[in-house]
């Protein structure tokens, strides 16, 4: 990575500014103005000396005459300087902390359209620290900039050149001098940037590694990993610190240089002023103009060594925010795409086709048509391709070849979350937020009432645990429901997709965490649920799905049989050794349903 990096990073934060853009020219002119009386003051005080060093030469009207002039303009530079001071105390942290929390929401809602894909191979660790810290980088920047280092820019770029016309061989040596500095700072920035990247690296490794341990912490007390995890974690922290220390010696070595540039300048100008004065080639008023132009552009330089610290510092974390803003999510809406509306639940898959990669088809040309109010099994091993016939079904990808249509719709061409409004799921494993209980069953429906909220809790034989709860519904749950066993947390899932209610059911062996005399309930729940909704079930524990309509049986991407129950049983095929392994029965010709 080079400087041409940190323009374009820069750039990239300027941009942010597109929805403030009035406030941020405001304060841009404010920091012109800012810029320019530090730079007048110095002028109109060189002014004054060169007309009191005079006065008995011109004569005290004139003098008096002149002197009001000066001051007058002096004082209207130092009015000008307030206001514009006022508008920058004013609005340049309230433009900083609007847009910090503006950009960590958009940042937020892009990485939840990200693709699942992308979830599992991204620690959430990871991304929890690129937001935070990219939202308080930018932050930095943005109020820094508005205070400092815009008007620094102006100064440095435009100003400094201009001094060429008050005494251009006074300006020369002051240029030189500060052009040298920049000189310095450029080279160590280009020197240690790639260091910095190391660093950001090990900063990373360490909130993966901290969310690992936070998100684990029963196992890491269970298997006695204390002692090993706090071993690896000092490791990567010895090996950030031995990244991040030559870094910060050689920002240290330009610190002092700086310093000693700066002490060079003064007592250069002075040098250089006193030759000129002798010759005839200075007044005593340009000598401490430009002492005080010095002064003023020391200052200055320290700021920019101080605005490229920390931009040179963040500069890494500021591409990983914005690499994840630009990685596109897997499916978005087509351009008019239209809301689907009054679902009836007919689900058709016409030959369909799907792959992950290259190598294998996760889905061939899978063909079927899931009537309204019908239930439809998934059967099959790990990978042979149930779960991401789901997935399409909801638009989490989108098939390669094929159609897949809802009530004759193909569901490319609806909106995403018209789409999902009418699919209900509940997953094998129980995803809870860290909120009360009635925020997680209000999550597929916001404005539940709270009689809708506990009829369906009652359906799902979850009403009487979430009384005993100290709080009730308003108990917080804790993190992922970790205040709650399997199957109190299975069963509020299953309360929450009978609260949204929707048309469509996809049941990912919904009722795997539950005992027997509570599944036994749950299922009465689940049939009268089923009344007029098509439904989906991925199932491994076959007597689940002894009254489905239609049982498809997956394998490597691929529907190898098809039928109900009893007809796959006797048809004596993979089905039926799939049903005779569980069922521990022989499975012959003449078999009907076996004994469970």
């Amino acid at each position: 990575m080079d400087i041409h990096i940190l323009i374009a990073i820069y750039g990239r934060v300027l941009s942010l500014l597109k929805p403030v853009r009035g406030l941020a020219i405001t304060l841009a002119l404010a920091n012109l103005a800012l810029a320019a009386v530090p730079f007048l003051d110095p002028i109109l005080f060189g002014k004054a000396v060169d007309l009191l060093a005079n006065a008995s030469a011109r004569g005290a009207e004139a003098t008096y005459r002149d002197g009001i002039r000066i001051f007058g303009l002096w004082a209207a530079v130092g009015m000008i300087g307030i206001v514009a001071r006022i508008l920058v105390a004013l609005y340049a942290d309230r433009l900083a902390h609007t847009q910090r929390q503006r950009v960590t929401a958009m940042f937020f809602e892009h990485v939840l359209q990200l693709h699942l894909a992308y979830h599992r191979r991204s620690h959430s660790g990871r991304l929890l620290k690129i937001m935070l810290q990219g939202a308080d980088q930018l932050f930095g920047l943005w109020v820094t900039m508005f205070r400092e280092h815009l008007s620094t820019l102006v100064a440095l770029l435009i100003l400094l050149p201009m001094t060429v016309l008050l005494n251009w061989r006074l300006a020369s040596v002051m240029i030189v001098l500060i052009f040298g500095s920049a000189l310095l700072t450029a080279y160590v920035t280009r020197r240690t940037l790639s260091a910095q990247g190391e660093v950001q690296a090990y900063q990373t490794d360490l909130a993966e590694r901290a969310g690992d341990a936070f998100g684990n912490v029963m196992l890491v007390q269970s298997f006695v990993r204390l002692s090993a995890e706090m071993r690896m974690m000092r490791e990567v922290i010895d090996r950030l610190l031995s990244a991040q220390f030559p870094v910060l010696n050689w920002w240290a070595v330009v610190n002092v240089l700086q310093g000693a540039v700066a002490t060079i300048t003064v007592i250069s100008i002075f040098a250089v002023g006193a030759w000129l004065n002798l010759q005839g080639a200075a007044t005593v008023g340009e000598i401490v103009t430009f002492m005080g132009f010095a002064t003023h552009l020391i200052s200055r330089m320290d700021q920019v060594v101080g605005f490229l610290n920390s931009l040179f510092m963040g500069v890494h974390g500021l591409r990983e925010f914005f690499e994840v803003l630009d990685t596109p999510s897997a499916v978005s809406d087509r351009p008019g795409a239209q809301p689907i509306e009054n679902v009836q639940g007919r689900v058709e898959f016409d030959h369909v086709s799907f792959s992950y990669d290259s190598h294998r088809k996760a889905l061939d040309d899978i063909n079927f048509v899931a009537e309204t109010g019908r239930t439809v099994a998934l059967v099959g091993e790990t990978g042979a391709g149930k779960s991401t016939a789901m997935g399409l079904l909801q638009r989490m990808d989108d098939p390669q070849a094929g159609v897949i249509r809802i009530d004759g719709v193909n569901i490319t061409d609806v909106s995403l979350d018209s789409l999902r409004a009418q699919i209900g799921v509940v997953f094998q494993e129980s995803l809870l937020f860290y909120r009360s209980i009635a925020d997680n069953l209000r999550v597929g429906k916001p404005d539940a009432s709270n009689a809708e909220m506990e009829e369906a809790a009652r359906q799902a034989h979850a009403h009487d645990f979430i009384l005993r709860q100290p709080r009730g519904y308003q108990t917080r749950i804790g993190e992922r429901g970790a205040n709650l066993s399997g199957g109190e947390r299975q069963r509020l899932s299953i309360a929450r997709v009978l609260l949204k209610n929707p048309p469509i059911l996809i049941l990912d062996e919904a009722t795997s965490a539950l005992d027997a005399a509570t599944e036994a309930q749950v299922q009465k729940a689940f049939k009268n649920l089923k009344q007029g909704r098509t439904t989906f079930v991925i199932a491994h524990r076959l007597a689940t799905i002894r009254d489905a309509d239609l049982i498809l049986v997956f394998q490597e991407g691929r529907i190898i049989e098809r039928g109900d129950f009893c007809d796959l049983v006797r048809q004596g095929g993979y089905f039926a050794q799939l049903v005779e392994t569980q069922f521990r029965n022989p499975v012959g010709d003449h078999m009907g349903t076996p004994t469970v």
